[in-house]
């Protein structure tokens, strides 16, 4: 019985893509006694109009079922055999040859192959596949250390291994953030050659960095063009590295500041350039440190301690620590080696170093030979004692030479203070 027009929808979605055994049924069913399939369409000339909805319906379902898994191959082969299918035998041409349909069975096989799901990171896997799997640790999202990150940053283990200390650079809020974008090649190896040609040494390296580690984000030919200034100021290469070591932030700073300083010290001090050079070479944080200091203790010497302009030039020279010491510390040393000890400021000057001693230490030897009778500070009188060797000299050279007494002598004695 031939299907009605209603009927071929219903039939067509019936078919299942995936479903070789109900295909082969369709087949089947379908085709009559007397009747050969030639490449999917029927080869009788004279087709009923069963027959022709059939033929048109399993042509359907092939080319549905074929499309998603070679798409082109299978469009040029349908078109070679529609082409074929249209030409009517002839009377006299011999019989074809039967051509057998191939296989469903292969082409969905095949379709199969194309429709298998990637796998998915949710799978569930064996225990011996998860025994395998080796994980490294996790980078920490915030740290309040930087060794947490030591193990996944190659910059900062290099960093280590040249001395810097990490455990006082991650104390500064800004650090972790410039050492960790930074790449050891391409940001790091080129500064450390060329503090090395400044004459930094490879065991000065680590402490250098772990106060300076901000040079990193300096351009290397402003550390450059700094350093060619100081050498255009008759600051030997040797003076520069001894400089930079003493004071890691002396490069950071620009030319005009730089300019400035020496302007400043030349002309506040009245000092000529080479004891301006030889003051900053032998104080280089004059050069990186606050000018406040040093503005107050010049009032102070000259104001509050009575000191000449010539006896400050000639104090500062031999101490240059003088000018950024405590005001508090100065003002007490110098009440007591000028009230009480009755040095007169001319000698003061001559002795310096006593600006640069702990008090309590002054105190002690004085208070010693004055309970000894020795406490004579005036040149021109005998038994003179030198303030430089008072304050300059070990305890027994001290007690031997100037108290002529013995070290457990003075021991005794310091008990009784």
């Amino acid at each position: 019985m031939a299907l009605s027009a209603q009927q071929i929808p219903r039939w067509l979605n019936s078919v299942k893509l995936s479903s070789f055994m109900t295909a082969l049924q369709l087949r089947k069913g379908f085709q009559r006694p007397g009747k050969t399939l030639l490449c999917g369409v029927f080869a009788q000339p004279h087709a009923s109009s069963e027959d022709c909805f059939l033929q048109w319906g399993f042509r359907t379902y092939r080319t549905s079922s074929m499309w998603n898994s070679s798409q082109s191959a299978n469009s040029s082969r349908r078109e070679i055999n529609c082409a074929q299918s249209t030409l009517l035998p002839s009377v006299n041409e011999p019989p074809q040859k039967t051509q057998k349909m191939p296989g469903l069975d292969s082409e969905l096989s095949l379709e199969g192959l194309d429709d298998v799901p990637p796998l998915s990171p949710l799978q569930p896997i064996s225990d011996e596949e998860a025994v395998q799997i080796i994980a490294g640790p996790p980078l920490p999202p915030s740290s309040v250390t930087l060794r947490d990150y030591v193990d996944h940053s190659e910059t900062l283990r290099k960093l280590v291994l040249l001395g810097v200390d990490l455990s006082k650079i991650e104390k500064h809020p800004d650090a972790a953030n410039l050492l960790l974008r930074l790449d050891f090649e391409k940001d790091i190896k080129q500064m450390l050659l060329f503090l090395k040609d400044l004459g930094i040494e490879d065991t000065q390296l680590g402490p250098f960095l772990t106060k300076n580690y901000a040079i990193f984000s300096e351009d290397l030919e402003n550390l450059k063009t700094r350093v060619a200034y100081l050498q255009s100021k008759n600051f030997s290469k040797a003076d520069i590295a001894q400089m930079v070591r003493n004071a890691p932030f002396l490069l950071s700073f620009s030319v005009e500041r730089l300019d400035n300083r020496l302007g400043f010290f030349q002309k506040e001090l009245k000092l000529s350039v080479k004891k301006t050079r030889d003051l900053v070479i032998r104080l280089p944080r004059l050069l990186t440190g606050s000018l406040e200091p040093v503005k107050e203790n010049m009032k102070v010497f000259q104001l509050e301690l009575g000191f000449q302009q010539n006896e400050i030039q000639h104090m500062i020279t031999k101490i240059p620590k003088m000018l950024t010491a405590n005001k508090r510390k100065l003002t007490e040393t110098f009440d007591y080696v000028h009230n009480v000890m009755r040095v007169p400021h001319h000698v003061i000057v001559r002795f310096p170093q006593v600006f640069n001693t702990r008090l309590f230490k002054v105190k002690e030897r004085h208070l010693f030979l004055a309970y000894l009778g020795r406490a004579q500070y005036d040149p021109t009188e005998p038994n003179y004692i030198s303030l430089d060797k008072l304050v300059s000299v070990p305890d027994g050279i001290f007690c031997e030479g100037m108290a002529k007494a013995s070290i457990q002598d003075f021991e005794k004695f310091l008990k009784t203070l």
